[in-house]
């Protein structure tokens, strides 16, 4: 008996369904520039005025005209971000999930996402080893197709709880993500110097200290605009 092709086809539709399941690749992937996931530190050491700050700075980061034009700029002319929020091993939240920023009219819109954001995440150790592969994990989930993969930590403080940090650092450079790091010294001068060994890595990673919050809020801009513009080859 012959198969119509009326009944042909939603069979055909269940085998690219599964072929492309298998594949573990989510379909028709978006292409962007960038995928970036924001990751903010919410631990004990993190007060709510100093968390808050961390908002800020992101916020107006994303509402300068000048982010806006690094995006453009791109050779597809658009990113992909998503913030989150990390303390313990197992406290990590998604604040804003991953969005798509073409313009300046999108960048602003995440901008006052960013500033309705609350803190979802309050108090817990520093664990920034499960920090960056709940981050790594976030590059799973999408439906983006980037032509680099990002993450971008701020933290004050050491690696206390959780995998070591040697060991989750690896995992997530062995899968051509770069970690970027933004260490706020209020409290452990010289952080950025762990950072700098233990933490960032990945092509064209790099550090930026803050002295604390207050100062946190130039430094991300200026990590932001860094980070959306091609790493350099060298």
């Amino acid at each position: 008996m012959a198969i119509r092709p009326t009944t042909l086809l939603p069979v055909l539709s269940i085998l690219f369904l599964l072929t492309a399941w298998m594949s573990g690749r989510p379909f028709a992937a978006e292409p962007v520039d960038l995928e970036l996931v924001l990751a903010v530190d919410s631990s004990a050491s993190v007060d709510y005025t100093e968390f808050n700050l961390q908002l800020r700075g992101l916020a107006l980061a994303f509402e300068d005209p000048e982010l806006a034009d690094a995006i453009a700029a791109g050779q597809i002319g658009a990113i992909a971000v998503t913030l989150i929020e990390w303390s313990s091993a197992g406290r990590q939240e998604v604040s804003i999930p991953w969005t798509v920023i073409r313009s300046a009219e999108d960048a602003s819109a995440f901008a006052a996402e960013i500033d309705r954001a609350p803190r979802m995440v309050v108090t817990g150790a520093t664990s920034l080893s499960a920090s960056i592969l709940f981050a790594a994990s976030m590059f799973d989930t999408n439906s983006f197709d980037g032509t680099r993969q990002v993450i971008d930590l701020s933290g004050d403080g050491y690696n206390n709880q959780g995998t070591a940090l040697s060991v989750a650092r690896e995992l997530v450079l062995e899968r051509g993500i770069t970690i970027n790091a933004l260490a706020i010294e209020n409290q452990v001068p010289g952080l950025g110097d762990y950072f700098e060994d233990s933490l960032i890595g990945g092509f064209g990673a790099f550090l930026i200290r803050a002295t604390d919050y207050e100062d946190y809020i130039g430094q991300i801009r200026r990590k932001l605009l860094r980070e959306i513009q091609p790493a350099p080859i060298s």
